[in-house]
C-alpha cells in the first residue's frame, strides 16, 4: 500500500507537466520558451532552498550542478527546440522514449538488470503515446529530432545519476530538488539572453501562468519526481513519464475543444496500461533504503545486499 501511494504521488509530476502546453499557449508570452524555462526553474529552485534552509556541502556543489544541468539546464532548451522544430506529436513520442534510455543507463550505472517485461512496457508506452499524438501530416526535421533525442537522453541520465548519488545524510528531497532547479535555471539564463534578448513585458495573465508553473508545475512536481526516484528507483519512475503527453491530450479535449478519435483512445489505454504494468514489473526488483548515497550505505555495513540505494531481493 505504501508503494502504491508513492507511485500515485510521483505520477502527479508527469500529470502536472502535461498541462504545460495549455498554460504556455493560453497564458504566456509567445515565442519565449527559454525565458519560460528560466521562470519555471530558478524561482522554484530558490523557493525550495528557502523552505528547506539547506545549501549544498562539499561534493554536492558540483553534483547538484551536474544533476541540474542534465535534468533542467540541457533538458529544457533542447525540449523547447524540439517542440519548435517538430510537430507536437513527434516531439512527444521522442520524449516518451525516455524510459528506454533509463533502462539502458540503469543497467550500466546502477546494475539494474534490464528485464524483458520492463523493456516491453517502455516500448508499449511509447507506441501508445504515438497513437495518441502522431498525425498523418507529421514531418521530420533533423535538428528537431536530434534535439528531442538528446533532451530525452539528458533527463534519463539525470534521473539515473540522481538515483546513483542518492542524497546527503540528513538532507531531504526538498533541498536537493531546489539545488537542481536553481543550478539548471542559472545554466539557461545566458542561453536565453543570447537567443531571446531582454525579458518580455508581463501582464496579469502571464504572471498567473508563471505562478502556476513555478509552484505546481515545477516546484511541487519536481520535488515529487525526485522523491519518487529515491523511493522507487529510476526505471520505475521514468515509466510514469508517458502520463505527461496523455494528460496534455486529455486537457486538449476537455479545455481546448480538441477531438479524440477511437485510435487515440486506444493509444491512451495502451500507454496507461503499459505504465501501470511497468510499476508491477519493477516493484519486485527495486526498493528504497533511505536518503543515503552509495558510499554512506556501504559504510554503515547494513546486513543486506545494497547497491546504489536499493535492496536486492
Amino acid at each position: 500500500m505504501k508503494r502504491f501511494a508513492t507511485v500515485a504521488l510521483t505520477a502527479l509530476a508527469p500529470v502536472s507537466w502535461g498541462s504545460t502546453y495549455a498554460v504556455a499557449t493560453e497564458m504566456l508570452p509567445p515565442d519565449r520558451p527559454l525565458f519560460t524555462g528560466v521562470m519555471r526553474a530558478l524561482p522554484a529552485g530558490l523557493l525550495l532552498i528557502a523552505l528547506s534552509r539547506t545549501l549544498p556541502r562539499g561534493a554536492w556543489w558540483w553534483k547538484s550542478a551536474v544533476l541540474g544541468t542534465l535534468n533542467i539546464g540541457v533538458f529544457f532548451p533542447l525540449l523547447f527546440l524540439s517542440a519548435y522544430r517538430l510537430p507536437g506529436g513527434v516531439a512527444a513520442v521522442l520524449g516518451a522514449a525516455g524510459p528506454l534510455f533509463v533502462v539502458g543507463l540503469a543497467a550500466l550505472l546502477l546494475g539494474e538488470r534490464a528485464r524483458l517485461r520492463t523493456v516491453l512496457a517502455a516500448v508499449a508506452a511509447a507506441f501508445g503515446v504515438s497513437m495518441v499524438v502522431l498525425t498523418a501530416e507529421a514531418r521530420l526535421d533533423l535538428v528537431g529530432v536530434v534535439a528531442g533525442v538528446v533532451s530525452s537522453a539528458s533527463m534519463a541520465a539525470g534521473t539515473v545519476m540522481a538515483k546513483r548519488w542518492g542524497r546527503p545524510e540528513g538532507v531531504g528531497p526538498l533541498a536537493t530538488t531546489g539545488w537542481q532547479l536553481t543550478a539548471g535555471g542559472l545554466v539557461i539564463i545566458p542561453v536565453a539572453a543570447f537567443v531571446e534578448g531582454a525579458p518580455p513585458a508581463l501582464d496579469g495573465r502571464a504572471l498567473l501562468g508563471y505562478g502556476y508553473l513555478v509552484l505546481f508545475n515545477t516546484g511541487i512536481a519536481y520535488w515529487l519526481w525526485f522523491r519518487g526516484i529515491g523511493q522507487l528507483g529510476a526505471t520505475s519512475v521514468t515509466l510514469l513519464g508517458p502520463l505527461s503527453p496523455l494528460t496534455a491530450a486529455v486537457i486538449g479535449w476537455a479545455a481546448l475543444g480538441q477531438a479524440l478519435s477511437p485510435v487515440q483512445l486506444a493509444g491512451m489505454a495502451l500507454a496507461f496500461g503499459a505504465a501501470a504494468a511497468g510499476q508491477l514489473t519493477t516493484a519486485r526488483t527495486v526498493s528504497s533504503v533511505g536518503p543515503f548515497s552509495r558510499t554512506e550505505q556501504i559504510g554503515r555495513n547494513i546486513s543486506m545486499d545494497l547497491t546504489d540505494g536499493r535492496v536486492r531481493r
